[in-house]
């Protein structure tokens, strides 16, 4: 069983569990993402292994939420983001898994709305769609001025970065050298900084996995 813990600059160790947190093998919570403010990214594993995603304040309130359309059988639902995947004002990204094991993904504002972020071009079979990624956990990131990075996985299962700007505008784009020709190559944005320069990674036509940069696009 997993349990989510915050540890602060001075040692002190907090554990913490969603409520509907199951208490199965492999169930339980556990913490994704903490911004500078103290609040907490995070996703649980209920008793019917379904994935819900969560914010805990630094007060402890811990919040649940679900994405619209999130799928309710065993490991589908809603995945938040690694790594930065919640921003200074509490923003949040992340993906789902709907009932037919396509991905779309999410985007939480600090007042609580959802919207859906589905990336023109992205495919809609097992494992395809907006920040598809067959072995589960969601990658990409959001900053401080809500723009967000990801991927998406095309028809022929090809792997394509994506940037989402706050108003809404997405653009796509490849790293060079990246693969094209067989499923699960292609390019896999990771997480983005504040002035919107973005790393992660991309298989090429070898299935040789290498590391990219890109600038920030005024």
């Amino acid at each position: 069983m997993y349990h989510g813990f915050l540890l602060t600059p001075h040692g002190k160790f907090t554990t913490f569990d969603a409520p509907d947190a199951g208490t199965g093998a492999f169930q339980g919570s556990g913490g994704l993402s903490v911004n500078a403010a103290g609040t907490i990214l995070g996703e649980y594993f209920d008793t019917s292994n379904v994935s819900h995603s969560f914010l805990r304040a630094p007060d402890g309130t811990i919040t649940e939420f679900d994405a619209p359309g999130a799928g309710t059988e065993p490991h589908q639902g809603a995945y938040p983001a690694n790594l930065s995947g919640i921003n200074p004002e509490g923003a949040s990204v992340g993906e789902i898994y709907d009932a037919n094991w396509v991905n779309h993904g999410y985007l939480r504002s600090p007042d609580g709305t959802i919207t859906d972020v589905d990336v023109p071009g992205a495919g809609t079979g097992t494992y395809q769609g907006t920040n598809a990624c067959w072995f589960i956990p969601a990658w990409g990131g959001i900053n401080p001025a809500g723009t967000i990075t990801g991927f998406y996985a095309d028809e022929n299962s090809v792997y394509h970065g994506y940037v989402r700007t706050l108003e809404g505008k997405i653009t796509r784009f490849d790293a060079p050298g990246a693969g094209s020709t067989a499923a699960w190559q292609g390019t896999q944005p990771m997480t983005i900084n504040p002035e919107g320069a973005i790393t992660g990674y991309y298989t090429d036509a070898n299935n040789v996995v290498h590391g990219f940069l890109r600038p920030a696009v005024p």
